[in-house]
């Protein structure tokens, strides 16, 4: 991603970002909605990274400033941050999982969930959602 796919031409972080289907998974275009806490967190960043150009990576590599991180070495960094975290078992897809997970658990249609992770199936939305001992008393509460 580029400062210009996240911000609007006063350099502050969009509601909704459109992802080019060149940048994703699935060769897909897809809208990414933005929440309030992460946009504040994001003008932040920018505002400590003034570069001015909205073709600048957002997120820049020591080896790649311009282009930023590849799908692969991002892979490898979240790896390496959930480690020296002391995070076990963790993978770069752990945060979506956990994502997923919670807003499954505050009772989030699995369509809109699918629709948010850019699944196609729901199917493979229902394997990314962990069940815990908290769901299950909060589902019996409910009778």
């Amino acid at each position: 991603m580029r400062f210009g796919d996240m911000s609007d031409t006063d350099r502050l972080p969009r509601a909704e970002v459109r992802l080019d289907p060149a940048i994703t998974k699935g060769r897909q275009a897809r809208t990414v909605f933005v929440a309030h806490k992460l946009r504040d967190e994001l003008r932040r960043y920018a505002e400590a990274h003034p570069t001015g150009d909205p073709r600048h990576a957002l997120f820049p590599t020591q080896k790649h400033p311009q282009r930023g991180f590849t799908p692969n070495t991002c892979a490898q960094h979240f790896l390496t941050l959930y480690r020296r975290a002391g995070i076990a078992h963790a993978s770069s897809h752990s945060g979506r999982r956990t994502f997923i997970t919670q807003l499954a658990s505050k009772g989030v249609p699995v369509r809109v969930l699918a629709s948010l992770a850019g699944h196609r199936s729901i199917a493979t939305t229902q394997r990314y959602i962990d069940v815990n001992d908290e769901m299950k008393r909060s589902a019996v509460e409910l009778i």
